[in-house]
């Protein structure tokens, strides 16, 4: 016979408006339970060891402490740990880093309320869970090779405007070896110029301007 016990959460958010709404919507199911809640990473892990919840759900930006973060010292000290990251942001990056320190799953604040009971159920259940249209741009990005350190500084002085000229002296480098970097960054975004770049970078997360 199936266990009727209800999936415990731990709600990781450091709004305690939004805390409160999530945890009076989910207190509304017969299978879920708030076994606690917690205001930032360092009280999310203590919590984590006091109440040891079935599912995490974990926001994203919380102050000095990302929920990146937050996340990947929860799986560190409990590798068994189950955690859904529920946040306003939706950047290729930042799920992929989720994804990387241990989430089980990425779902954004907007999403219908079902889809987050979903989400709940699916990472309890010890699934990966990514809707569909985030799961198929995490797969293109880790079709595609990553700019390198070098790659990722010409990349940054490309979005502060510089031309490739500027760009050598301030790395020491020969055009030659810039525009090679150049061509290397548009190759590896999928993009065919420089402004192109920067906006498929920013959507990606892998520059902050």
């Amino acid at each position: 016979m199936a266990s009727t016990r209800p999936i415990r959460l731990l709600l990781v958010d450091d709004h305690f408006v939004v805390r409160s709404g999530i945890a009076a919507s989910l207190a509304l199911e017969d299978d879920l339970q708030i076994a606690g809640e917690a205001n930032d990473a360092d009280e999310a892990l203590i919590s984590y060891a006091k109440h040891k919840p079935d599912v995490v759900i974990m926001d994203l930006q919380m102050g000095k402490t990302s929920g990146i973060d937050a996340t990947a010292n929860i799986c560190k000290d409990h590798p068994g740990a189950r955690i859904l990251i529920f946040s306003s942001f939706a950047r290729d990056e930042d799920i992929y880093r989720s994804l990387r320190a241990g989430a089980l799953g990425y779902l954004q604040k907007a999403a219908p309320r079902e889809d987050l009971l979903q989400a709940i159920r699916t990472v309890a259940a010890g699934k990966r869970y990514l809707p569909s249209d985030i799961g198929q741009r995490l797969a293109d990005r880790l079709s595609r090779p990553e700019p390198s350190p070098r790659e990722q500084e010409v990349l940054s002085l490309i979005a502060q405007g510089h031309s490739n000229k500027e760009i050598a002296a301030q790395l020491g480098l020969s055009e030659d070896t810039v525009k090679r970097h150049v061509s290397n960054v548009l190759d590896k975004l999928g993009v065919q110029d420089r402004t192109q770049a920067v906006t498929e970078a920013l959507r990606r997360g892998l520059l902050d301007i």
